[in-house]
């Protein structure tokens, strides 16, 4: 009988930022790899190292040792050192799918650089997997992935077919135990075939074909920040010498999946998320709610305005790849999944939110350019509005018009008189101020004039010019030197009256732009208040005095405020043994904030008392604190939903916050949108021995249940609650505002028995402090919740245009229809788009006046296209298009 081979691959994961800071944990990383390289360099028995599948622990180190990268490459070249192909191991449920598609291209490229990438679809620690991850790596040109967490106790094999919505798969290697199944091996080969007989009856069945045919074993030789085992060649070779059951190799991944069985293996289709076989720490979608709107803010300022404004306003030789690879490289980073889930110590967290805001800045910043210098190309002097999406749209905009007059059918916002004084500042905030007065008013001209106190600089509002002013921060600065830290400036402005109005713009093309010189009022019926209700002819919205909730088109009790305890930690919920939860408020007040015709919105303030924090696990605290929670509900002209803010100042710890909205009808099942799909997910989530399996799921931007719509601003997680005694329907959805804890992880507790991590308190990740929360909210069975997200958090962009160009008033450079728009960018030369079909039926994308190729994820051509192309159900499709 052959002997049973056993694939031992030495590695090391490598969590860049967790318990510790990155710095501190780049310091162990180059003792690593100071330690690996002369090991490999010296001994061929040492025969192979993977190097967590992630570019990123090369680059990390090559920042301190420039001087290895070419041993590093001759290492990886003669393939014993596997490098990719990911640049960072990601979470898949937090992060969006272009994030996923990025991180693998910069992965890829950068492997390329080094002989190339391990070709595994390598996913050892994400805390469960999306179900289009089978087709992103097929599109990559993978045929293998290697999985832990989140495999169903469905799946009865080591191996298994994992297939995505629209057919595509993947074999799928399962870890039994994890990366780290096969770390710290003995010292001598009794001990270690010991410890391989013991896996094996462990495992038993899982571990044979259907045939009753043994299959082959694959041991990870190594875990966390584990630095490799010098004695491995050696007790390997003794430990064949002394038996002849098994067949022990130190390999690579590659090599053993190159001769696994594919016969007779099981399919799963979808998601992966279940805790039968090992945790899959669920709760990391609630806490630090902050770092989750801090990624959504983010990811949509990149791929849904600077990229596809860019690349369609500005000239292809303007692209700002540089700029660009800056801005992906921090969101990249922070897809690290401690680093994004934020069970991590607060200095990681803290260092995530300033990537983030450091990608928003680069951003922001290009598409604002982006609209402003399209602008001036136009013959037409006045606003422009820009929409940044595919979908033709209106909506609300502010623009500047002329005079101090009402204009019929607008909000006035802000009114800029005539010759008038704008403020006296501080010599520090009169240099950030000057340059953003000049930005804002659009000045031509302007002076800077000595005074006692500093300066005096007049602005001047010429309409006749054509040109505006670009303000000399420096000369400001400049007569400023010799002033002082008391120093202040005066600054006024000569202008012809005008004002900031809000109006209603009606159907923008799709990425496309619409001249505005004055504003028209909307159409009728507008927003308008009444009492304590808002109407606008398509909804009605009526607030409750009582508790604080509204209704929508009658189905009411929307937006209840739920507060109960969480002695759980930054991986997993956990309520104290005996909850307290906090519903109806003390006090509600309700406020009229704007009347309309363009937007009416109210103010909500209900009073609660909150317990003060948690005593161990068992009970919340007989302290209590006030807590006056603003819901702001805004509803505009022209909009078939409701928009809701919440702001409140958070001083409880230990609780989990969530807003509650009855269903329209009771349901089984929701549908919520995860990377390029629509989930659909029952009552129940299968857990095991080392975790309870709750119920609360992640969505990306939007969850859908029962006739309702929930469109959110980085409040991933949702649960149906209000489940009947028979576990058949749930008349509710919740969705969680605040998750407060001050454990990166507990010890034993009841909701999960043993510690996901070092226990070490944290003061960030209880949130105490200002806390904002934006979602929108809309009734029916038609809602189409990709245009609902667009409407609630893509608002249309202004530009100011000076007459000075000779385009059309009016336009569009692409017309795209038909699906879902991923990615608009200007990639290897050429304009690039990526759409999806997350429905059920087949999907026809058009294209309008263009051609090309339709390519796969590494832009590989599959076929050509004019104008048209056909998607199957869940198919994700990249189209390179050609120059009109």
């Amino acid at each position: 009988m052959p002997r049973r081979r056993v694939t031992i691959v030495p590695h090391t994961h490598w969590d860049r930022e967790w318990y510790s800071p990155f710095q501190t944990f780049r310091l162990r990383l180059v003792d690593l790899l100071d330690e690996l390289l002369p090991r490999l360099e010296a001994d061929p028995g040492a025969a192979h190292f993977l190097l967590d599948g992630q570019m990123a622990v090369v680059d990390d180190y090559l920042a301190v040792r420039p001087e290895a990268e070419e041993r590093l490459r001759h290492l990886a070249v003669s393939g014993r050192l596997a490098m990719g192909p990911w640049y960072i191991l990601m979470d898949e449920f937090l992060v969006s799918g272009e994030t996923m598609v990025r991180d693998l291209e910069q992965g890829l490229d950068r492997a390329a650089s080094f002989g190339g990438a391990m070709e595994v679809g390598y996913l050892p620690d994400m805390f469960g997997h999306v179900a289009q991850m089978p087709q992103l790596l097929a599109q990559f040109g993978f045929e293998h992935a290697v999985v832990w967490r989140g495999v169903p106790a469905a799946i009865g094999r080591s191996a298994f077919w994992w297939e995505a919505p629209d057919g595509s798969t993947v074999r799928a290697e399962y870890l039994p135990e994890g990366y780290g199944n096969g770390a710290v091996l003995p010292m001598e080969g009794k001990e270690l075939i010991a410890r391989l007989d013991a896996f094996v009856d462990r495992y038993g069945a899982r571990l044979e074909g259907a045939d009753g045919e043994p299959d082959p074993i694959l041991w990870m030789n190594g875990t966390d920040h584990q630095v490799p085992m010098p004695w491995l060649g050696q007790v390997v070779d003794e430990a064949n010498r002394e038996q002849d059951t098994y067949d022990l190799r130190v390999g690579s991944l590659a090599e053993h999946l190159a001769g696994a069985p594919t016969e007779g293996l099981p399919t799963w289709r979808g998601e992966l998320r279940s805790g039968a076989h090992a945790n899959l720490l669920m709760g990391v979608a609630s806490n630090r709610t902050d770092v989750r709107r801090a990624a959504a803010t983010a990811e949509r300022a990149l791929e849904a305005r600077c990229e596809p404004l860019w690349s369609l306003l500005q000239p292809a030789d303007r692209w700002p790849a540089t700029l660009l690879a800056e801005a992906w490289r921090h969101v990249v980073h922070n897809a690290a999944h401690d680093s994004v889930c934020a069970c991590s110590v607060d200095e990681v967290c803290d260092a995530v939110l300033h990537r983030y805001a450091e990608a928003v800045d680069i951003a922001d910043g290009l598409a604002k350019r982006a609209v402003d210098r399209f602008a001036m190309t136009l013959d037409h002097e006045g606003s422009v509005v820009v929409n940044p999406s595919a979908r033709p749209r209106g909506g609300a905009v502010a623009v500047v018009v002329a005079g101090e007059d009402d204009v019929p059918g607008t909000q006035r916002l802000r009114v800029w008189a005539a010759d008038g004084h704008l403020g006296t500042f501080p010599r520090d905030e009169a240099l950030h101020m000057a340059p953003r007065l000049v930005d804002e008013l659009g000045a031509h001209r302007f002076t800077i004039e000595a005074t006692d106190a500093g300066a005096l600089v007049v602005l001047t509002v010429d309409d006749e010019s054509r040109v505006p002013a670009s303000f000399p921060v420096r000369d400001l600065a400049a007569r400023l030197a010799d002033r002082g830290d008391d120093a202040s400036v005066e600054v006024r402005v000569r202008q012809a009256p005008k004002q900031q109005v809000l109006a209603r713009v009606e159907a923008v093309p799709g990425y496309g732009w619409q001249a505005v010189s004055v504003p028209k009022p909307p159409a009728n019926p507008v927003a308008v208040v009444d009492g304590h209700t808002l109407g606008n002819g398509l909804v009605t919205v009526v607030v409750d005095p009582a508790d604080g909730t509204f209704a929508l088109d009658g189905h009411s009790g929307l937006g209840r405020l739920v507060d109960g305890g969480d002695v759980g930690d930054t991986y997993n919920y956990c309520p104290p043994a005996t909850d307290r939860e906090v519903g109806a408020p003390s006090a509600v007040t309700v406020e009229v904030l704007e009347e309309g015709p363009v937007r009416a919105a109210l103010d909500v303030v209900r009073t609660h008392r909150w317990p003060a924090a948690a005593v161990g696990l068992d009970a919340r605290t007989g302290d209590e604190v006030d807590v006056a929670v603003t819901t702001r509900v805004e509803l505009h002209a022209g909009e078939a939903f409701v928009r809701v803010t919440t702001t409140f100042d958070n001083p409880a710890r230990d609780h989990r916050l969530r807003a509650w909205f009855p269903l329209p009808e009771r349901t089984a099942t929701s549908r919520a949108e995860c990377a390029f799909a629509v989930v659909e997910r029952g009552l129940i989530a299968e857990g095991g021995d080392s975790e309870l399996g709750l119920p609360t799921y992640p969505s990306r931007r939007f969850v859908q249940a029962g006739g309702l719509t929930v469109a959110h601003e980085g409040l991933l997680e949702y649960e149906l609650v209000d489940v009947d005694e028979a576990g058949r329907s749930a008349g509710a959805l919740a969705v969680t505002l605040l998750r407060c804890t001050g454990m990166l992880s507990q010890g034993p507790m009841p909701y999960r028995p043993l510690p996901a991590g070092p226990p070490t308190p944290l003061e960030g990740s209880q949130q105490q402090g200002p806390q904002t929360m934006r979602y929108a909210v809309a009734v029916g069975d038609d809602v189409d919740p990709y245009a609902l997200v667009d409407d609630a958090f893509l608002p249309l962009m202004v530009g100011r245009a000076r007459g000075v160009g000779d385009g059309p008033a009016t336009g569009a450079h692409l017309t795209v229809t038909g699906a879902p728009v991923s990615s608009l960018r200007r990639h290897d030369g050429r304009l690039e788009l990526r759409v999806f079909n997350p429905g059920t039926d087949e999907a026809e994308v058009r294209v309008a006046g263009r051609a090309g190729w339709q390519v796969d994820l590494r832009g590989t051509p599959i076929a050509p296209f004019h104008e048209t192309v056909t998607l199957p159900p869940g198919r994700i499709a990249t189209l390179a298009l050609t120059e009109p």
